[in-house]
């Protein structure tokens, strides 16, 4: 499990350093310049770091729960596998063997899959624990769980109008719907702080 809080805090790291960039830039340039797109970057780009984490929390821990690391789940236990790979089992009896074998099954059931908004997030992490997600995040966090997850949508939402939609106001040519510093910096706190406490109570 540790791989994959590593492996966040270094992906969001880089974000941070976008944000030193823009920093930088912006006390070089004049006000005509528009650097709003690399706050927009940092939000795609800690909407992907925390997704991956999910990703990685799932995967883990469902190789963790295979090789006896950790308990079973009810959802783990109805994780469906092929013939193929039931076939490849008996004749490689190895649990390396298994577990690379698992590993790579894991990846291609997921990788269609976005792990980002909070339903999504708690079907993917039921397979590898039975804690009552959200509740146990605000309860950590401080908030109510509808604020908690309200707050993640707002991301997301923000995150897929960057990615899907250029950004853009509909129905307004040119315009895209505004973004400063702030925004950008709270967003990215957020997800931090998600992470790392979604790593707490399901580690």
């Amino acid at each position: 499990m540790q791989i994959a809080i590593d492996k966040f805090r270094d992906n969001i790291a880089h974000v941070k350093n976008l944000a030193t960039i823009h920093t930088g830039l912006t006390s070089m340039t004049t006000s005509a310049l528009d650097l709003s797109d690399i706050l927009r970057a940092e939000i795609v780009l800690a909407v992907s770091a925390f997704d991956t984490f999910i990703h990685d929390l799932a995967r883990i821990g469902l190789l963790e729960i295979l090789q006896g690391q950790r308990p079973e789940t009810p959802a783990y236990l109805r994780f469906q596998v092929s013939m193929e790979t039931v076939i490849f089992c008996r004749s490689h009896p190895t649990m390396q063997e298994w577990h690379d074998r698992f590993d790579n099954l894991i990846r291609e059931k997921h990788s269609w899959q976005s792990f980002q908004h909070p339903d999504k997030i708690a079907e993917a992490l039921r397979l590898i624990s039975e804690v009552k997600l959200w509740d146990e995040v605000a309860n950590q966090l401080g908030k109510e769980t509808k604020i908690v997850k309200e707050q993640l949508n707002v991301i997301i939402d923000r995150r897929n109008k960057i990615a899907h939609e250029a950004d853009n106001i509909p129905l307004v040519p040119g315009a895209k719907w505004p973004i400063d510093v702030t925004l950008t910096n709270n967003a990215i706190d957020f997800i931090e702080q998600l992470a790392e406490t979604i790593y707490q109570v399901v580690a």
